[in-house]
């Protein structure tokens, strides 16, 4: 690779290790700095780089890397070096990982492959706690059962928040049962879990949807999640076994025109909320302009008895961290959308930051 392209690909590498550091991954980390070296020395694993190395970070192709491996390792098909990985109770030494992973490369170089060609889906579980609480609020603001539409869908695990149990200081909403929880992660507030959250029906778009209910759907979900900490890797686990009993439907589609069709077929007697997480980022500008032009529209004309609302959890658009939980309701009462900055997080998850009045709708 040509000077200029090693250096972009280190930065990019320095970029994850943050995030993996951040995160709570230091086996990663550790499989970064062995990657460091790699490049430096235009070892084999930056040969595989080397035709994406000038890439930008949000392609995201160490990540892709990293979901690939860890395919192998959770798939049975690379017992060297799931010998090390956290996530089949291995020891976590991330140098004989990569010399484990070398001598894959060595002998199958083309065992990777096709994971370049894959942008990764983790469908963070994480985000559910986030999204859940912005459902709470709309329903407690309108009073409706929801209809659900979710952009960025990947397997639709977040499309069934209502499957998991939900918990601030001994009061909390959901299916108690449920091995997915979210306990005491509201310092400072919490949600009106005492809302009456009635999801009447739930779908959601994607460019390349995952099939959670399928055993391969099922590997590449967990594939890309990351294995340390090990509770968010179980969550996944859980979320993907319940997943089975909540059928949703996933369109394969762009949302520049998905979005429109759903708010011009909404159904009659609900409130039809647009939802995403950590994606929006990823639309380029003419379909940002045009999800917001459809939702202002659509809101123009609901009514009471035909509310729109828009709940996202997104990066702070001038500092990027922390996400952002934030919520608009049009309900007829006014031309203009009722909006709230409702909670901050994680990208992954983890606690929320409470920041509207405890249980007050937005507006």
């Amino acid at each position: 690779m040509t000077p200029e392209a090693r250096v972009t690909l280190l930065e990019t590498i320095g970029l994850m290790r943050a995030g993996f550091v951040a995160h709570g991954c230091p086996f990663y980390d550790a499989l970064g700095a062995a990657l460091v070296v790699d490049v430096e020395q235009d070892g084999p694993i930056a040969a595989l780089l080397a035709p994406y190395a000038d890439e930008p970070f949000e392609s995201a192709f160490v990540l892709r890397l990293l979901g690939g491996v860890h395919r192998l390792v959770l798939a049975g098909s690379a017992p060297s070096i799931a010998a090390h990985y956290p996530s089949t109770g291995g020891d976590g030494d991330a140098e004989a990982v990569f010399a484990a992973l070398i001598s894959v490369v060595a002998s199958s170089p083309e065992v990777l492959g096709d994971w370049f060609a894959r942008p990764p889906q983790t469908n963070e579980v994480g985000r559910s706690a986030a999204l859940a609480s912005g459902l709470l609020v709309v329903a407690g603001a309108l009073g409706l059962p929801i209809s659900v539409r979710e952009i960025g869908s990947s397997a639709g695990l977040n499309l069934r928040l209502d499957s998991y149990w939900y918990e601030q200081d001994g009061t909390g909403w959901g299916d108690p049962s449920s091995a997915v929880r979210f306990v005491d992660q509201w310092p400072g507030g919490t949600p009106p879990f005492g809302a009456d959250l009635e999801i009447a029906d739930r779908r959601g778009c994607d460019r390349d949807p995952i099939d959670a209910t399928s055993a391969d759907g099922a590997l590449t979900l967990l594939s890309y999640i990351w294995p340390e900490p090990p509770e968010r890797f179980v969550r996944a686990r859980d979320a993907i076994a319940a997943a089975r009993d909540v059928p949703v439907t996933i369109d394969r589609a762009d949302a520049i025109g998905w979005v429109p069709n759903q708010l011009a077929n909404r159904p009659a007697g609900t409130a039809l909320v647009v939802m995403h997480s950590v994606m929006w980022q990823y639309l380029d500008a003419a379909t940002q302009r045009t999800i917001r032009a459809s939702l202002r529209e659509t809101g123009r004309a609901a009514t009471p008895d035909a509310p729109v609302a828009w709940v996202r959890l997104e990066p702070n658009e001038e500092h990027y961290v922390p996400a952002e939980l934030r919520v608009s309701i049009w309900d007829g009462r006014a031309a203009e959308p009722r909006e709230q900055l409702l909670a901050t997080s994680g990208f992954h998850g983890g606690e929320l930051t409470w920041v509207a009045e405890a249980g007050a709708p937005a507006g």
